[in-house]
């Protein structure tokens, strides 16, 4: 695999079975723009691609997680995604569901389409100085990556409609009490619980993982009770008990050493 460049927008790192994806326009607190989508979407397209990485990690260089989109592109009337993202949104990953977990590791700032970030992600831990917000409304706008429509399946909706109508900034505290994020811990130590939780998540067999996100993000959205479902539970089921993985667990278990996960 090619060595990441460090001098683009967004770039992929591996550690391991983690991918680290960092945001890299310190600059402009990490602000998108077209060049910082399209580097993002490859970048997730490399970790969807690559068997051997089963987590992922977003985070931002410098400073910032993400400040959002970048108003002076806006202003100029520029794009904010590429020709051929319209499909899938700004960086690739707004409009798209990843099998892989992805997890935000909050640096910093996070506002506008941090957030939304953010929000795209599975699981997220915030550094103890970071802000969240969707300030959107203060500058005429709306939040138009996904923001509107995740922030009221997170959180309460009449605490999400007083972060979105006011746009005030949610602090780590009340991220934490709202269930927005999964960890506050002290900044320096991000990346670091960031990544113990990823070990932790890649510890265990691929593809049941996989399943069980996309089970519990289809659940979400469906009454438990509701046939339709547990059709889609129950085949998830099915497939995975099909695997090597499987049979794997079970047989490790029993003969009482770690499994061999082969993703298969």
């Amino acid at each position: 695999m090619a060595q990441p460049n460090e001098e683009q927008p967004a770039f992929l790192r591996k550690h391991g079975t983690i991918a680290i994806i960092t945001l890299n326009r310190p600059h402009a607190m990490n602000a998108v723009n077209a060049a910082m989508s399209i580097a993002l979407q490859d970048a997730v397209d490399e970790f969807i691609a690559d068997p051997e990485l089963r987590v992922g990690i977003l985070t931002g260089a410098g400073k910032a997680f993400c400040a959002g989109a970048d108003l002076k592109e806006l202003a100029a009337g520029r794009s904010l995604i590429g020709p051929d993202q319209k499909e899938r949104g700004f960086g690739g990953i707004m409009q798209k569901l990843l099998d892989k977990p992805l997890i935000a590791a909050i640096n910093g700032y996070a506002l506008g389409g941090g957030t939304e970030f953010v929000l795209a992600c599975d699981l997220a831990v915030m550094s103890d100085t970071a802000t969240l917000g969707l300030p959107e409304v203060r500058h005429g706008i709306i939040a138009a990556g996904g923001g509107l429509l995740r922030l009221s399946h997170r959180i309460p909706l009449a605490i999400a409609l007083e972060a979105t109508l006011t746009g005030s900034p949610i602090s780590p505290e009340a991220a934490l009490q709202w269930g927005l994020v999964n960890r506050v811990v002290p900044h320096d130590q991000v990346l670091d619980a960031a990544m113990q939780l990823a070990e932790k998540i890649a510890r265990n067999a691929p593809l049941a993982v996989q399943a069980s996100k996309r089970v519990v993000y289809h659940g979400a959205t469906q009454s438990d009770w509701e046939p339709e479902a547990w059709a889609f539970s129950n085949a998830e089921v099915r497939t995975i008990m099909k695997t090597a993985d499987a049979k794997e667990g079970p047989r490790s278990f029993a003969e009482k050493r770690k499994p061999r996960w082969e993703g298969r």
